[in-house]
């Protein structure tokens, strides 16, 4: 038999029980056909040898923002700024570098308080940088951003009569004038200056973002908001996932997640929607599932609370050092109660954003009630991020199937910030580990990109030894996860929390031929974070090799100055590599010591 490609010499992890271990796997019309003696006899468009290096299934992704980082891509990285005086300087040259650009916006991303002794911006110094140009500076939590006064101005916040959106603030001052930061929904006011971004401009920012996935060892996300509220770009944000992978410029797996202010009431049947006829949902009734391989719809976000480091997520006691402030809650849980349960019995799978403990208690009450009325869904439940979740918390999600992202990437950038937040009575609670799996919880590894960035393995690692900036064993060693189970985080968990374990999350005959190549294995890696991704393989195309030199076809019969394969790093991602010239003996790849 003619295969795609068979990769050979290689360490191979299935995660798979009958079959854990390989050394070579085949692959045709992008799925996996057989391992080691079952390939036997078949030859290849391209048969590789991989020097020994280790192949996982791809890197799953379960919750990010793809086109918010990639729009901020190009803007100014505030990340690495130090110091106010720093911060100030930066947005300084931005519009030195805009001064033929009348009107252009000042756009920053990455911010965090942390680098700047607690402190945020003064707005009167941004009015002075800035002028009349609109400034857009995003925290690093994404749940509050900065501004000046032009850009309040065009939003209507210096208009007779304004007031706060629902769950959100223009915060102000001790003299009333607003500070420049505006918080949770209230974002939407500058967001509605901007919105909607054309359809090319997001396939531009798919494009450099999911090009920086595949770096990653990425084959698989999913988009936690897309189509309307704060996090969305477009109200026809699917045509520009579906445009990006028409052009080659999609370069891993998206499944979307619609936010739940995308969705609108939709009347059916009497018989339909649990006989009630009436729900929230998408024209057509396209829910869940929809889509292909490539491109599908997911769970409904919905917004619960605001974020830990803006001392925003709904707890139940109050954050250090803010006396008598427990976050707050986005909307009523009223108006939760009926928007969620609307949404799910029109077929909707629901992903409940809730950080805070207080938040979490009303998600799983929500997810519960829905489940007890209407039945599992054909996908997981979720609730993103669980970040501070008391241990009476951990039994009932478990009874109920609900699947829960909390980010390990978190834990080295900011957990010393969550710890001083929370004190040291609560820090076990925070993005637990150990102590979720003990409990029979399904977990799925995400980055929430941008807020942390998404290299896997160094996530993998914080899931295994949990140390922040500072050294903090954020919740002690006990709530370390075993490189094993790390790794299946990001693959074999994060596929069933997805609603895709049939198709990927772990190496099988009839699977999605998608690895990660890895430079050695995680199992048993003194540190996961320093190994190397090596390539990435999506459908059996590479769409990311770091390996380099040494990537010629070996020449068959024939003179040896026939035709030689173009070395994978020279090609576009995504652009496809198999061989127009037959193989007749493997490439050989040379892995890096």
């Amino acid at each position: 038999m003619k295969l795609d490609l068979i990769l050979r010499d290689a360490e191979i992890l299935t995660l798979e029980a009958g079959r854990p271990h390989a050394h070579a796997v085949g692959v045709l019309n992008g799925r996996i056909v057989g391992f080691d003696d079952e390939l036997d006899g078949c030859t290849a468009a391209r048969e590789i040898l991989l020097g020994g290096a280790v192949v996982v299934p791809g890197f799953i992704d379960a919750h990010c923002h793809t086109t918010w980082w990639g729009l901020g891509l190009g803007a100014v990285d505030l990340d690495q700024a130090r110091g106010l005086d720093d911060l100030y300087a930066r947005l300084e040259a931005e519009v030195r570098r805009l001064e033929d650009q009348p009107g252009a916006w000042v756009n920053g991303t990455g911010f965090n308080h942390k680098h700047h002794g607690g402190a945020f911006p003064d707005i009167r110094r941004l009015d002075e940088i800035t002028g009349d140009r609109p400034l857009y500076l995003r925290h690093v939590s994404g749940h509050l951003s900065i501004t000046n006064s032009a850009t309040l101005r065009l939003a209507g916040v210096f208009e007779p009569g304004f007031t706060d959106p629902t769950g959100g603030a223009v915060l102000t001052g001790p003299d009333g004038y607003p500070t420049g930061v505006v918080e949770e929904s209230a974002q939407q006011l500058i967001q509605n200056l901007l919105l909607p971004y054309p359809v090319e401009r997001i396939v531009e920012a798919l494009d450099a973002a999911t090009t920086r996935y595949a770096a990653e060892g990425i084959t698989s996300f999913t988009e936690a908001g897309i189509g309307g509220g704060w996090i969305g770009h477009s109200p026809v944000e699917v045509q520009a996932y579906l445009k990006a992978k028409r052009a080659g410029k999609l370069h891993a797996r998206a499944q979307l997640m619609p936010a739940l202010d995308s969705l609108r009431p939709i009347k059916a049947n009497a018989a339909d929607m649990h006989g009630t006829g009436n729900g929230r949902g998408l024209d057509l009734g396209a829910v869940a599932g929809f889509g292909d391989e490539w491109v599908s719809l997911g769970p409904v976000k919905v917004f619960m609370d605001g974020s830990l480091l803006g001392a925003t997520a709904a707890v139940t006691e109050d954050y250090c050092g803010h006396q008598h402030n427990t976050g707050y809650l986005l909307d009523s849980p009223e108006a939760y109660r009926e928007r969620v349960d609307a949404a799910y019995r029109a077929g909707w799978p629901i992903a409940l954003h809730a950080i805070g403990d207080a938040a979490i208690d009303l998600a799983t009450d929500i997810i519960t009630g829905c489940q007890e009325r209407y039945g599992r869904n054909h996908l997981p439940n979720r609730i993103e991020h669980f970040g501070i979740s008391r241990p009476d918390q951990l039994a009932p999600v478990a009874a109920a199937g609900i699947a829960v992202t909390p980010q390990a990437a978190f834990i080295g950038p900011l957990g010393d910030q969550f710890a001083a937040l929370v004190g040291t009575g609560r820090e076990g609670w925070l993005y637990r580990g150990r102590s979720l799996v003990d409990a029979g919880i399904l977990v799925a590894g995400s980055s929430d990109l941008p807020v942390a960035d998404n290299n896997v393995l160094r996530a993998m690692q914080s899931w295994v030894d949990r140390r922040t900036e500072r050294g903090l064993i954020l919740g002690g060693t006990s709530e370390g996860l075993t490189a094993e189970e790390a790794l299946r985080t990001y693959t074999d968990w994060a596929a069933q929390a997805t609603g895709a374990a049939s198709e990927k999350g772990t190496l099988r005959r009839g699977k999605l031929a998608d690895f990660a190549v890895l430079s050695g294995s995680p199992l048993d890696a003194a540190d996961i974070s320093a190994l190397k991704v090596l390539a990435t393989i999506v459908g059996g195309e590479f769409t990311f090799d770091n390996i380099g030199a040494g990537m010629a076809l070996s020449p068959g019969p024939g003179p040896a100055s026939g035709p030689q394969m173009e070395p994978l790093s020279a090609l576009e991602p995504g652009a496809g590599v198999v061989s127009k010239v037959p193989s007749e003996k493997p490439e050989t790849l040379g892995v890096p010591s």
